[in-house]
């Protein structure tokens, strides 16, 4: 029996995500893309467009795990942290209606864990998730294979934490 893991990249303009099953140590990329909002709307209807994309995503797709990466923002945007959590705050709510536990991760950690590397740049992120899903072309824009690393993450931890046990 496989697995099948939900990995988001959130944000306020563009929420990456991407879906990957996981069936006797081969990966599969199911779905990715961008959940976006338009930016001329009023903020709560900006994260009602983001609630109701995440929703849809769950339940189309039923993942086993969910996935999201840390929040992390500079000391000198305050403003945008803010945001940033609401945004967050939309897209745990949509996995706690579908059941689903949220397992977070720091983007020091999706970097280590795919390169080797806790400071590794955006381009040798895309090009770690096209070989372990053994793609042709680089997920773009970097939103999607940020999310699919996510999901990636997720599985390896896990593989690694029943491993220690």
């Amino acid at each position: 029996m496989g697995m099948r893991i939900l990995g988001i990249d959130p944000a306020l303009r563009t929420t990456g995500y991407g879906v990957i099953q996981i069936d006797s140590g081969q990966f599969r990329l199911v779905d990715a893309g961008v959940i976006r909002s338009n930016a001329n709307l009023p903020f709560e209807q900006r994260l009602l467009e983001i609630h109701s994309g995440v929703a849809e995503l769950l339940a189309e797709h039923r993942p086993d795990s969910f996935a999201i990466e840390d929040l992390y923002s500079h000391y000198q945007r305050p403003t945008t942290a803010v945001q940033m959590g609401h945004a967050r705050g939309v897209i745990y709510l949509a996995s706690a209606q579908a059941g689903l536990y949220v397992n977070a991760y720091a983007a020091t950690q999706i970097k280590k864990m795919l390169t080797g590397n806790g400071h590794a740049s955006k381009g040798q992120i895309q090009m770690a998730v096209k070989l372990q899903l053994g793609l042709r072309d680089l997920l773009e824009p970097a939103d999607v294979s940020d999310a699919v690393a996510i999901a990636l993450t997720h599985y390896h931890s896990t593989l690694q934490n029943a491993l220690l046990k």
